[in-house]
């Protein structure tokens, strides 16, 4: 797949073309693909920044509608970016840049986000760094104004998110926050830093520290007296995100009620499991049972980290040739404790020239020091392979066919969330998870990730609650994902936070495994006795990232 070789065409020219003007709207997005030209800086956003950009994406599409596909590759291109682009153009109409703060993936965080990415091993790395730093009060200045303008429009985020944001803000901007210690561990291997530079890190961390102290001012004492009480978004912005975060149009209430149904079956799957773990235990009993197993327990974040790299290499390893395609590009994983303490795992994807390789993020909150394998070995499979590594390095390596937006930016959560999730159980089907013990660890991500469609779907759209008490609301679902996750009391109020913020989103797993699943079958139904599973994943992981409409299209033409 990654050696088959085809001409660029215009329609790549303007995917590239694309890509070209996104770096530089948004160096972030550069640093993240692999492109340090623009490392110094920060996107502007600002009203006029806004703008600037909504503009070329008038003019990227509109170029699109006039392009002449020429094959298969092209077709998928123009489908994709084309449906990508509108719906920027949808939401950017419907205001949403003027209410972006949420706890997980607004400005507020990417500012600060982008510095873990970003190259330290020798002076120019630093120096960029450096100068990157100065340009956080501008970045910041700039979301101050488009919040500003958002309040006098009457488009505002909701209360929860405001405080929630406030409070990150004030821990980055302390004097022993990310930017001072950032700085204070500045080193390029076994040069000392010019004193010079040294001194441009210090004082560009503390601009950055005292611009994030003015954001939690402004968010505290201008934005949380106007914010919204409610922390439902409404049908017509969730249909907005819900088709952002899928790259597909589902219907949102059968989906709710599926959901419900998908929640029953994982609690079912469940309790069958815990009396094998323990005959006649509850699921609770279950748990708490192998709470106690000292010989499934990891202490501190160092054994964390080396328990997840021997994880994914022994996976990388069996599995290379035998029931995926793993290129040479792709075989190396690094598994990273992440410099925050926010809670969460995520997956970064390797740069364009794989100088950066793809890594597994565990971003440990404060205070956590134990760590049960047997709830987490799921969570490598997920982030790494067959999951989030496999599908996302695959379309990187991918390049003799795929232009750099499809390799690198294009897809969405559902694709890439939602294949995880058929990774998941796909180990499952291949005897990695036969313990039981690690497969009532996947179930309870799986029921966490079912629970999250019914509670995010009801939130959102004030549905009726399951229990026949009312309408949904944030406090009910706190309630509601605390009796479906085992989860202590800050991971359970962290993430229902993110789903109240963030609408759309945590539904996209478990939706994005059901298309994905169906496709599957669906493939396996009209191919018959010729499927091979192994050609379907080839199949549709060498499309790289695309919308799960566009992936349907696709696969079932």
């Amino acid at each position: 797949m990654a050696s088959s070789e085809r001409t660029p065409t215009d329609v790549d020219d303007i995917a590239e073309g694309w890509v070209d003007t996104l770096v530089d709207l948004d160096p972030s997005i550069g640093t993240y693909i692999g492109r340090t030209s623009h490392d110094d800086r920060l996107a502007d956003y600002s009203p006029a920044g806004h703008e600037r950009r909504v503009v070329a994406i008038r003019e990227t599409a509109a170029a699109l509608r006039s392009a002449t596909p020429v094959d298969d590759v092209d077709r998928i291109t123009v489908a994709d970016l084309g449906s990508d682009l509108e719906l920027d153009l949808e939401r950017y109409a419907a205001g949403l840049h003027l209410r972006d703060l949420n706890v997980i993936a607004s400005p507020a965080q990417e500012i600060r986000d982008v510095f873990d990415l970003m190259p330290t091993a020798d002076v120019d790395d630093w120096s960029r760094i450096a100068r990157r730093l100065g340009a956080v009060p501008g970045a910041l200045d700039g979301y101050i104004e488009t919040l500003r303008a958002g309040v006098a429009a009457g488009t505002v985020p909701a209360a929860r998110q405001v405080r929630e944001v406030a409070a990150q803000a004030r821990r980055i901007a302390k004097a022993d926050g990310f930017f001072a210690t950032f700085a204070a561990g500045a080193t390029a291997g076994e040069s000392e830093l010019p004193g010079a530079l040294r001194r441009d890190l210090e004082s560009g961390a503390g601009e950055a520290s005292e611009a994030y102290g003015r954001l939690a001012e402004f968010l505290e004492s201008e934005l949380a007296p106007v914010a919204g009480e409610a922390d439902a978004v409404g049908r017509e912005i969730y249909a907005l995100e819900s088709r952002r975060f899928l790259g597909a149009v589902i219907d949102l209430d059968e989906t709710y009620e599926w959901g419900i149904e998908e929640l029953a079956r994982m609690v079912a799957e469940q309790e069958a499991i815990a009396d094998e773990i323990k005959r006649g235990a509850s699921v609770a009993e279950a748990i708490a049972f192998l709470d106690g197993d000292a010989g499934r327990k990891l202490h501190g974040t160092d054994a964390l980290q080396r328990w997840m790299q021997e994880t994914s290499d022994r996976a990388v390893a069996e599995l290379a040739g035998t029931q995926f395609d793993i290129p040479d590009e792709i075989r190396a994983l690094e598994c990273m404790i992440a410099p925050t303490q926010e809670g969460g795992i995520y997956y970064t994807g390797p740069s364009d020239d794989f100088s950066r390789p793809g890594r597994m993020w565990w971003s440990v909150p404060e205070g956590v020091t134990e760590f049960d394998t047997w709830r987490e070995l799921t969570t490598v499979y997920h982030e790494g392979v067959p999951g989030h590594h496999l599908q996302i390095g695959q379309a990187v390596v991918n390049r003799g066919r795929l232009n750099t937006w499809r390799r690198q930016l294009a897809g969405t959560s559902g694709h890439a969330e939602g294949w995880a999730l058929y990774a998941e159980r796909l180990m499952e089907g291949l005897g990695y998870l036969d313990d039981p013990a690690d497969r009532l660890g996947m179930l309870d991500g799986q029921r966490m990730r079912a629970a999250r469609v019914v509670l995010d779907i009801g939130v959102h759209l004030g549905k009726p609650r399951p229990d026949g008490q009312g309408t949904w609301t944030g406090e009910f679902a706190h309630e509601f994902l605390s009796q479906n996750v085992n989860m202590n009391e800050g991971f359970v109020r962290f993430e229902v936070n993110r789903y109240l913020g963030w609408p759309g989103q945590a539904p996209s797993y478990k939706v994005g495994q059901r298309i994905w699943e169906q496709l599957r079958d669906e493939v396996a139904r009209r191919e018959g006795a010729s499927f091979d599973i192994r050609e379907f994943h080839r199949n549709a992981l060498g499309l790289g990232g695309v919308g799960l409409d566009t992936l349907r299209s696709a696969l079932l033409a």
